[in-house]
């Protein structure tokens, strides 16, 4: 048996992760629960649900006025949102 060099625990799952590919998942799931540290407690209130598939996250909302505002400033937090990631995961943002 050939020897290799030693890994931590850390390395061993993100490489598990990507040839699984389940690192753009864990990924989406973060990018969900980071939905209240981006936009604030004040639109969050407003929020119902939330979900990510496919980098499109959809987030349902009891007020529809304030849907049509955060359409407007949805490339804003894209970015926001992605860069708190750390990479590009989500690339559009649907608001119902």
């Amino acid at each position: 048996m050939k020897r290799t060099e030693a890994k931590n625990i850390g390395q061993i799952i993100d490489d598990l992760l990507k040839k699984e590919n389940l690192d753009v998942a864990l990924d989406e799931h973060r990018a969900s629960a980071l939905w209240p540290q981006i936009v604030g407690d004040g639109i969050n209130r407003y929020t119902i649900k939330r979900y990510v598939k496919d980098g499109v996250m959809t987030v349902h909302l009891s007020s529809a006025s304030l849907a049509n505002e955060l359409m407007l400033n949805r490339a804003t937090l894209i970015a926001r949102i992605n860069e708190a990631l750390g990479r590009e995961i989500i690339h559009e943002i649907i608001f119902k």
